[in-house]
């Protein structure tokens, strides 16, 4: 078990909880804490740092419900696997994850090129009952099944093969055919995951799943892609840095 060096400054305006918090976060992500290494407790940090108990432990729920620690009954608290933190940015997510260093795989699940989605075709500007391109893949990070990815694509994308799919992410795909997402509209949401999507991510019943729906677009405005996407919530996270208007 490591103890975390941690400065606080206890005259600072900002809460002692959150600069532990802080603290933490980043010896996570810097690696000085692994994914699995035991959590140093609650009364050990409070007795260490000369913190109430309150205080030390509002900023590991925040850990927690960030996704970074697990508590487990009769093992304790220990440092979450690894997670992925895409960033408010267009980037695939073969490419977050070679960032991040982890390797990325992915399972063509199916490739259909006759496929018929009114609400896809719609979000495409195509008349409905169009044959359009729908994918569906699974990624893996490290060999860690991590999300069910459905795209629909317009016809003229009709020759893609799953190897193609198979060897890079989609948007390097369509980068190479001289096709550039350059915008795209996201929602980020929550929900349970089906039976079949937790055999396929190794989930438990009481895990939950978050979601994204994407429109992505050229710089012209011409609709390139949908996108409906699952990721299992223990390993997959959205950073957003927002500003004071």
């Amino acid at each position: 078990m490591t103890a975390v060096p941690i400065q606080l400054d206890r005259t600072s305006p900002v809460p002692l909880y959150h600069q532990l918090a802080e603290q933490l976060t980043a010896a996570i992500t810097d690696g000085r804490l692994r994914p699995g290494d035991p959590f140093e407790n609650e009364i050990g940090m409070s007795d260490r740092l000369s913190l109430s108990r309150p205080t030390v432990r509002r900023a590991i729920s925040e850990l927690v419900n960030q996704g970074l620690l697990v508590r487990r009954r009769g093992i304790g608290t220990t440092v979450a696997n690894q997670m992925v933190h895409r960033r408010a940015e267009l980037t695939s997510l073969y490419d977050d994850l070679e960032r991040e260093g982890r390797t990325p795989r992915t399972e063509v699940i199916s490739l259909d090129c006759e496929a018929q989605d009114d609400r896809a075709a719609a979000v495409l500007e195509l008349p409905p009952g169009t044959p359009l391109v729908s994918i569906v893949r699974l990624r893996y990070a490290d060999d860690v099944p991590l999300a069910i990815m459905r795209n629909w694509l317009p016809p003229a994308l009709n020759d893609l093969t799953p190897e193609a799919l198979t060897k890079d992410g989609l948007y390097a795909v369509l980068r190479a055919r001289g096709i550039r997402p350059t915008v795209a509209r996201q929602r980020i949401g929550a929900r349970n995951a089906t039976a079949e999507e937790r055999r396929t991510l190794h989930m438990s019943k009481a895990e939950p799943l978050v979601t994204m729906t994407r429109s992505a677009y050229a710089a012209d405005g011409s609709p390139v892609e949908y996108g409906n996407h699952c990721y299992r919530a223990d390993q997959y996270s959205v950073d957003v840095v927002v500003s004071e208007r």
